[in-house]
């Protein structure tokens, strides 16, 4: 008699920074038990409902439990939004005969533990440096506990790093970089520095580089500039230097990074587990909101030497022109920061996790 297929499901909507690590775990799954079968849940209003499908999974939508960050009117309706999202949660459960629930942090994800307790086996995996409420609820009866960096705030966690496609994992820069270059309208051999806010952009980049093109050009520096779908910017091109490349949001993450000689960007967790995963050197400028955890995500990378760190306000125009500039014209110092930050990465965590949450399913 054959095996009764291992069920999986998996709990990171809302961001691409729950989503992604969530939907490189159900490929690693996959690729150890490929009879499994691994569900999403995520909400009606999250990226999962794009992203989820595209990758060829199940999706499960169940309410949303957003936590108030002040008190207010929210909060005194949040017992009754708790009870009805775990009560849909746990029909999902039952529905799909889960052997496991991994939770990724995020608004589905505490209702998905709260469901699973004492029903379900739980994994819970923390990307960030500092660990959100659901995951620190999560961990109290969760089988394992899994986090991207040392003292994330979750007792007894095991270091692995962050769950990451293998279209990163395994993406060779060197042999890309002429199908990148060509592909974003590159120099095919100028220096080139990538930089992207995320998703929807960010204005402080924006500012510093648009205002830094001229002077950028002009050194025989090349830039792809993902700006944000709602964002604009003007840029000074110079005739017969390297193209200042702007585009609004980059489908192909794989392609800039082989396309790049330095990256500056946000750092958020998953955003520094890419980088340096791909052994890009980078000037990290964490969102100066929240509670600071973009500054500790990059604290590894920057101890490693493969990184800087410059805090939003200070990065400027001149700033760029001063600092960053001639960070990208020198090749030796670039070398020896991919290669710092190559050693910072952990390249195996969508293996390594996926290991763990077939034991802790018994099989």
């Amino acid at each position: 008699m054959g095996r009764r297929p291992l069920s999986v499901v998996v709990a990171g909507g809302g961001t691409a920074g729950h989503i992604e690590p969530a939907l490189a775990l159900a490929d690693a799954v996959r690729r150890l038990r490929p009879d499994a079968r691994v569900t999403a849940l995520g909400t009606e209003r999250g990226l999962e409902n794009r992203l989820v499908p595209a990758r060829g999974y199940p999706l499960e939508l169940i309410p949303p439990v957003p936590m108030p960050r002040k008190p207010n009117a929210d909060l005194l309706k949040l017992p009754l939004k708790v009870r009805e999202s775990v009560k849909q949660t746990r029909e999902v459960l039952e529905r799909v005969g889960a052997d496991v629930v991994i939770g990724f942090g995020g608004y589905v994800s505490l209702p998905a533990y709260l469901a699973a307790r004492g029903r379900v086996p739980i994994v819970v995996h923390e990307a960030n440096a500092r660990a959100g409420l659901a995951n620190k609820v999560g961990a109290k009866f969760a089988e394992r506990v899994l986090s991207a960096t040392p003292d994330s705030g979750l007792a007894g966690a095991q270091t692995i790093g962050i769950p990451l496609r293998e279209s990163i994992t395994q993406l060779d820069r060197w042999a890309l970089r002429m199908q990148a270059r060509q592909h974003f309208g590159l120099h095919p051999h100028a220096p080139t520095i990538l930089v992207f806010g995320g998703s929807q952009g960010a204005r402080t980049l924006n500012t510093a580089f648009s205002g830094a093109a001229e002077a950028l050009g002009r050194a025989g520096v090349g830039v792809l500039h993902a700006h944000g779908p709602k964002n604009t910017i003007a840029v000074q091109q110079v005739p017969g230097a390297p193209a200042y490349a702007a585009v609004p949001y980059l489908e192909r993450m794989d392609l800039a990074y082989a396309a790049a000689d330095l990256v500056v960007c946000r750092s958020g967790a998953m955003t520094v587990a890419e980088v340096s995963a791909v052994g890009l050197p980078a000037v990290f400028v964490p969102l100066p909101h929240g509670n600071g955890e973009q500054a500790l995500n990059a604290q590894p990378v920057v101890a490693a030497g493969g990184a800087r760190l410059v805090a939003d306000a200070d990065l400027t125009t001149q700033r760029v022109i001063d600092e960053v500039l001639p960070l990208a014209l020198d090749a030796q110092r670039l070398q020896g920061m991919s290669r710092a930050t190559l050693g910072s990465g952990h390249r195996e965590a969508d293996r390594v996790l996926a290991q763990i949450v077939l034991e802790v399913a018994g099989q």
